[in-house]
């Protein structure tokens, strides 16, 4: 027995093993022979992660190397229940199991790590405790998949490079179905969320929690082996003269590092991204009114801010039951405040809001769209904010954001703060993505981050991707955050061939989700379509309390069902160049008759029929698309 117990001393530290409430994820801890933490996951028995390192370093202690485990927490049962004013589902009820495990390095600071396993996934942090300062200096979470395993990822585009500067926006096209350790194009590594395939589990890489005192991750560029690690912003992504990584005073919190894991269906209608974000702050009920908006600069570009033409939108927006109208750049030089406050008391007859345009950056880019530096100090935008809601302006678009280093998110996250408290809804632009930022500020209704439809403005070259694009974003960019792709089209771009059918835009309406959809269709477009697709746009809900995924493949096709109270909307959309059949399992709908809108002979014209829940089969034409409401 003296034998034994000596040989087990000399082994590393047994796994400690965390499941999820239906026993089906399983996550094991241990300390390895390296004296590293490690863990690994499965799901119903198989692998999704090989061996992966866990661990910071910081400059004032190495949590990496030389560790052993000191203290392993009891289990506990882990619930939150919160709603989402614009989020897949109104309404959640999030529960997981969770564990601390403490390690010791060979100083003798302390580190926990705290992992929650929930039917969905998996999700994990750092804290070092105590007093004094702790400086971030690397981390290393890494994420290891077998060789086989397939991806879907983004790349993170160079800091300082593209328009004005501007970059890095999230603004790329993804590459699809890749192995498993392929390099990024750059070293700026790839963005979340980051989608991979690992036998039968899907897995979606993301991170959420950030409030403002740490940086934002991407994945490293170098995967080799399928070894996916954290990686950092580059150091020009920061508020002029503010840090790089986080650095604090006091105990050190990380951001949780979340895993959605399943099958394609669970990942896609998971809220992992807005479970593991904070609670929501106080903001006005009356004025979070998720909606609709018309919008001319997505086809008419600057020429339109003037304002017989944005009051043209108002009368637009008005006609279509929607709740806005954007005015873009440079309404503070072409329109002026005066004419803005009788703008927005012109659409207020019309019980149509007004969102303005403003430009984030200081000295970080080159951009000169205007109004420009008015954001920068807590003085600047009481005064700002003030001075909109004197106008009578709803809420705002800020534009041209400067990276993911921790000063800046520092000023994402006091844009949020304090237009929450001025009852000012917000719209971010040229920005990183939200990661959970619509639970824990309700007033952020929607977020670029993706290389929307204003792209497919821009180049031909563009435009002949972007139905691929489009048929991505549900499984990645729009999987957890609302965003702001600006969809809808079918009349003319000009001097683009536009390579949509006027059914895959339609599915736009329903398929993104956005707490403000800033449709890019102009009144002389509209006047072109059917009176039941203009009917089904007026009546469309402004947000949603359910999602469920019927059918798709990344980047090729997908089909969504969404609720609002009893009504169901189903949609869906084929990226691919020749038709696709498709049969859907509606039962759950009973023996509903839905209505139904889809392609119709032409490239440019609708289809409307009956869509019937018990023998739901669809051909979708190529580059096409439908949508369906079941009452």
């Amino acid at each position: 027995m003296r034998l034994i117990a000596s040989l087990l001393l000399a082994l590393p530290a047994l796994a400690q093993a965390l499941g999820s409430p239906d026993g089906q994820i399983q996550v094991d801890v241990s300390v390895n022979d390296q004296q590293q933490l490690v863990y690994t996951v499965q799901r119903a028995g198989q692998p999704v992660l090989l061996s992966s390192r866990l661990g910071l370093v910081l400059e004032q202690g190495d949590f990496a190397n030389g560790l052993k485990l000191v203290a392993t927490s009891p289990v506990k049962a882990h619930r939150e229940q919160y709603t989402l004013a614009a989020g897949k589902k109104s309404r959640v009820d999030y529960r997981a199991n969770e564990q601390t495990f403490t390690v010791a390095n060979a100083a003798g600071q302390k580190m926990a790590v705290t992992l929650r396993a929930s039917n969905d996934g998996l999700a994990l942090r750092y804290t070092v405790d105590g007093t004094g300062r702790k400086q971030f200096k690397d981390e290393l979470t890494s994420f290891a998949f077998a060789p086989e395993a397939r991806a879907w990822l983004q790349p993170m585009s160079i800091a300082k490079t593209g328009y004005a500067r501007t970059n890095p926006s999230y603004e790329e096209h993804y590459q699809a179905d890749v192995p498993v350790g392929t390099k990024a194009p750059s070293q700026a590594g790839w963005v979340f969320p980051a989608l991979f395939r690992a036998g039968a589990s899907w897995v979606a890489l993301t991170e959420a929690g950030m409030d403002g005192r740490f940086h934002a991750s991407r994945l490293a560029s170098d995967s080799t082996g399928g070894t996916y690690r954290i990686g950092l912003p580059e150091p020009s992504e920061v508020f002029t003269g503010g840090h790089l990584l986080a650095d604090v005073n006091g105990p050190l919190t990380t951001p949780w590092r979340v895993l959605a894991i399943g099958p394609l269906k669970t990942v896609m209608e998971s809220t992992l991204g807005t479970d593991l974000a904070a609670p929501a702050v106080a903001f006005d009920k009356a004025k979070l009114k998720p909606g609709h908006a018309s919008w001319s600069w997505a086809i008419l570009k600057d020429d339109a801010t003037v304002f017989d033409v944005q009051k043209r939108f108002v009368d637009y927006a008005a006609d279509m039951h929607w709740n806005y109208t954007l005015v873009d750049a440079y309404w503070d030089k072409k329109i002026g405040d005066a004419k803005m406050k009788e703008l927005a008391d012109y659409a207020k007859t019309k019980n149509v809001g007004i969102l303005a345009w403003y430009n984030s950056s200081g000295a970080w880019n080159d951009t000169d769209m205007s109004p420009k530096s008015a954001l920068l100090s807590p003085a600047d935008r009481a005064k700002e904010f003030a001075r909109m809601k004197a106008i009578g302006v709803k809420g705002l678009k800020v534009d041209f954001f400067g990276g993911d280093g921790a000063s800046m998110m520092a000023y994402y996250v006091d844009l949020l703060k304090e237009s929450a408290a001025a009852g000012l809804l917000m719209n971010f632009h040229g920005a990183t993505l939200p990661r959970g930022w619509s639970r824990t500020y309700p007033n952020l209704m929607t977020v670029e981050a993706v290389k929307g439809f204003e792209f497919a403005t821009f180049t031909q070259g563009d435009q002949d991707k972007v139905a691929h694009q489009a048929a991505m974003i549900p499984f990645t960019r729009n999987l957890f955050d609302p965003m702001d792709f600006t969809p809808v089209v079918f009349g003319d771009i000009p001097k683009i061939k536009r390579v949509t059918r006027n059914g895959f835009e339609l599915a736009q309406s329903v398929l993104f989700l956005s707490g403000i959809q800033h449709y890019a269709e102009t009144p002389d477009g509209m006047a072109t379509v059917p009176a039941y697709v203009k009917g089904f746009l007026r009546e469309l809900p402004r947000a949603w309390d359910e999602v469920r995924f019927l059918d798709g493949e990344p980047g090729k096709f997908v089909v969504l069902a969404r609720r609002a109270g009893q009504q169901w909307f189903v949609a869906g959309m084929n990226a691919d160049d020749a038709p696709r059949e498709i049969t859907l399992d509606l039962g759950w709908l009973g023996t509903k008759e839905g209505q139904l809108i889809t392609d119709g002979s032409g490239e440019r014209e609708f289809s409307e029929g009956k869509l019937s829940a018990t023998a739901p089969k669809l051909t979708l034409a190529r580059r096409g698309g439908f949508v369906a409401r079941f009452r």
